[in-house]
C-alpha cells in the first residue's frame, strides 16, 4: 500500500527550542480548518504526546527505529497517510542527536524537516545555524525554518534576512510567556493537569495563523507500507487491569493496542481514587509520578492490600518505573521525607534532583528479548537479585535490572510491547 500525504518533521538544533509548542500550534491550526491531522513523536516520550494528542484530537504514536523498528514505523506512516491530510512528526532533542536520531528517521522516510530555532539571543548567526542544520548530513531536506521567540518585527526581519535563499523563513513567532507550558523533572507537566490547555492550544494556533507565510505548504510525501505478520491471540479472554491516573500515566497507545491485538480486554483503574482492583487476571502498573502523590499511596489503603493479595495469589503483575516504586516498602522524596508504599516488593526508592538514568534499553529474558527505554530521577535499594540486565544500543552505561518474583515482573524499563508481543503475552497470561 502506498499513500501520498503532506508531511513535516518538526525538529530543532537542541531541546528547549519550542518544538512541542510549534507542532501543537500547527496541528490545532489545521484541525480548526477542518483537516485531518495525524501527529507522531520521535523516540521515547510520554509527556509531549499528551499535549499533541489534545492538539490534534487523536492518539500520538512513537516512531522509533530502535524500539519499534523500520518496518513498524513504515506501516504506521502509511496507515496515517491513507486517512490524513497532514502528518506531523515532532523530533527528539536536536536534529542530529542520538543514535538513531531524528535525522535518521527523516532520511529513512523522506520526511521534509521544519527547523525550529530559538532566535531570542541571536541575530545573523541564526542563518548560520539554519544552514548548518540543512547541510550537516546528506539526505536530510530542511524545507523551511521557524524563528521562535523573536523580540520584535525588526528582529524577525533580521533573522529572516540572514537565511540563505534555499531556506525560507516559514514563520517568526514572538516571545510570549503565554505560549509556553510548565515543566517538572521529567519534562512537561501532564496535559490532564492543565485545565486551560485547550485555551493555550487555541492561542498557539492563533499565533501560528498570524505568523505563517501565506505561500507555505507542507510538501507531499509518498509512504509505502510493508506486510505485517499477524499477531497470535495469545491473550484471548484475559482481563488486564491497567493503572491510569495522574500518578500512573506513562502508557504508550501502541502498548494498549498490542495487548488488545493479542486478545486481552483492558480495564482501567486508579490507585489514587479506587478502593480495590477491578475483577482481572493480571495487572499492569505503568510509570508516572508516584513521588508527587506519595502521601496518598501508602500500605494502609485498600488498593494496596488488593495488590498484595493479587501478588500473593500468584497472579501476573507487571510494574514499570513509577509502578515499581509504588510496590516497594518505601519511597523517599527530595525533601527527605520517607513515605511508606504498597509493600509488595522489598526495597526502598529514593528520589534525586539529578537524573539517574536515561537511554534506550534491550533486555534478554527467558521468554525472549524485549526493547524499551529508561528515564528516571530515583535510585533503588533492594535485596532482590536481578533476573537480567538490559543493554543500551547507544553505548551508554545504563543497564537496568529486571526483577522477577513468582508472576511479578518489575523494572525501571518502560517496555515497548510490540517489540515482542509473544514475550509480553507470557507476562500477563494467568497460565504461562
Amino acid at each position: 500500500m502506498t499513500a501520498r500525504c503532506r508531511a513535516l518533521m518538526v525538529s530543532a538544533p537542541a531541546s528547549g527550542q519550542g518544538k512541542t509548542s510549534v507542532t501543537a500550534a500547527i496541528a490545532r491550526h489545521h484541525v480548526r480548518r477542518g483537516e485531518r491531522v495525524r501527529v507522531f513523536k520521535t523516540g521515547p516520550d510520554f509527556l509531549d504526546p499528551m499535549v499533541l494528542a489534545r492538539a490534534s484530537g487523536g492518539p500520538v504514536f512513537q516512531l522509533d527505529l530502535f524500539m519499534a523498528g523500520e518496518d513498524a514505523c513504515r506501516r504506521m506512516l502509511a496507515e496515517a497517510a491513507a486517512e490524513a491530510d497532514l502528518i506531523l512528526i515532532e523530533g527528539v532533542m536536536g536534529l542530529y542527536d542520538g543514535n538513531p536520531s531524528s535525522a535518521d528517521l527523516a532520511r529513512t522516510f523522506g520526511l521534509p524537516v521544519l527547523a525550529v530555532i530559538d532566535a531570542s539571543a541571536m541575530a545573523q548567526t541564526f542563518g548560520a545555524l539554519a544552514h548548518g542544520l540543512a547541510t550537516f548530513q546528506p539526505g536530510v531536506v530542511v524545507a523551511g525554518v521557524v524563528a521562535n521567540r523573536v523580540g520584535s518585527p525588526g528582529h524577525a526581519r533580521m533573522v529572516g534576512e540572514s537565511l540563505p535563499p534555499a531556506l525560507p523563513l516559514v514563520a517568526a513567532l514572538g516571545r510570549d510567556a503565554a505560549l509556553s507550558l510548565p515543566e517538572r523533572h521529567l519534562g512537561l507537566v501532564q496535559a490532564g493537569e492543565l485545565p486551560d490547555l485547550d485555551a493555550r492550544l487555541d492561542r498557539w494556533a492563533d499565533a501560528w495563523a498570524a505568523a505563517v507565510a501565506p505561500d507555505f505548504e507542507a510538501p507531499a510525501v509518498d509512504f509505502t507500507s510493508v506486510p505485517e505478520e499477524p499477531v497470535p491471540r495469545l491473550l484471548d479472554g484475559v482481563v488486564i487491569a491497567v493503572a491510569r491516573d495522574t500518578a500512573f500515566s506513562f502508557i504508550y497507545p501502541a502498548n494498549v493496542q498490542c495487548l488488545e491485538r493479542l486478545g486481552a480486554r483492558i480495564v482501567w483503574f486508579s490507585p489514587l481514587a479506587d478502593e480495590t482492583l477491578p475483577p482481572c487476571d493480571a495487572v499492569w502498573l505503568p510509570g508516572g509520578y508516584p513521588e508527587l502523590h506519595a502521601a496518598s499511596l501508602g500500605p494502609d489503603r485498600p488498593i494496596a492490600a488488593a495488590l498484595r493479595a493479587h501478588d500473593a495469589a500468584g497472579k501476573p503483575l507487571l510494574a514499570e518505573c513509577g509502578g515499581l516504586l509504588y510496590l516497594l516498602d518505601g519511597l523517599g522524596t527530595v525533601d527527605g521525607t520517607r513515605h511508606p508504599m504498597a509493600g509488595v516488593l522489598p526495597g526502598e526508592g529514593t528520589m534525586s534532583r539529578r537524573l539517574a538514568a536515561l537511554g534506550l534499553q534491550s533486555v534478554a529474558l527467558p521468554e525472549g528479548t524485549v526493547r524499551g527505554h529508561t528515564f528516571h530521577y530515583s535510585v533503588l535499594s533492594t535485596p532482590l537479585e536481578p533476573l537480567a540486565r538490559a543493554t543500551s544500543p547507544n553505548g551508554r552505561g545504563t543497564a537496568e535490572a529486571v526483577y522477577r518474583r513468582g508472576r511479578l515482573t518489575a523494572s525501571y524499563v518502560h517496555t515497548w510491547f510490540p517489540s515482542n508481543p509473544a514475550a509480553v503475552a507470557s507476562w500477563f497470561h494467568p497460565r504461562r
